[in-house]
C-alpha cells in the first residue's frame, strides 16, 4: 500500500483512480491509517468489503480464511478488466510494475502498437501485424 501511495500522483496523471479494498472493517481501516506510517500516507479511498461481495465477484476471496488474496485490477473506462494480478501470500505488489502495465495499456490504445516484453515508457512499440508473427 505504501508503494502505491508513493506513486499515487503518477497514477493520477494517467487518469487512474485507485481504491484499496479489503475485508477488514472501516474501523480497522481507520486505526490502520492512524498507527501505520505507510498507511497514513494513503490519499485514496479504503473500501471495506465486510460482506465479501466484492472479493467474491472478483474471485479473490480465500474461503478458508474469509479474507481476500492481494489482487490488483486495472479496469478500462468501459468497465472491462484489462489486467488481473493475484499475488501469492509470500509476495507483495510491485507498484512500479503496475504503473508500467497501465502505461503500456494506454500506449497501445493511443498508438495502436503492441508493447513488447520489458517495454518502458519512451521505448518504441511494435506494429500489430499478424503477418509478422514469428518474424520479429
Amino acid at each position: 500500500m505504501a508503494e502505491v501511495a508513493a506513486l499515487h500522483s503518477e497514477f493520477q496523471s494517467l487518469q487512474a483512480h485507485i481504491l484499496a479494498i479489503s475485508t477488514d472493517s472501516v474501523y480497522s481501516h481507520k486505526i490502520f491509517t492512524q498507527v501505520s506510517p505507510s498507511a497514513s500516507q494513503v490519499s485514496y479511498p479504503l473500501v471495506s468489503d465486510r460482506t465479501q461481495a466484492i472479493s467474491r465477484q472478483y474471485r479473490i476471496l480465500n474461503p478458508r480464511t474469509g479474507a481476500a488474496f492481494r489482487g490488483t485490477f486495472i479496469i478500462d473506462p468501459d468497465g472491462r478488466i484489462t489486467t488481473k494480478l493475484v499475488y501469492p501470500l509470500e509476495v507483495g505488489r510491485n507498484a512500479h510494475e503496475i504503473l508500467r502495465i497501465l502505461q503500456g495499456i494506454q500506449y497501445g490504445r493511443n498508438t495502436g502498437e503492441g508493447v513488447p516484453a520489458n517495454w518502458m515508457p519512451g521505448d518504441r512499440g511494435i506494429e500489430r501485424n499478424p503477418d509478422n508473427i514469428g518474424r520479429i
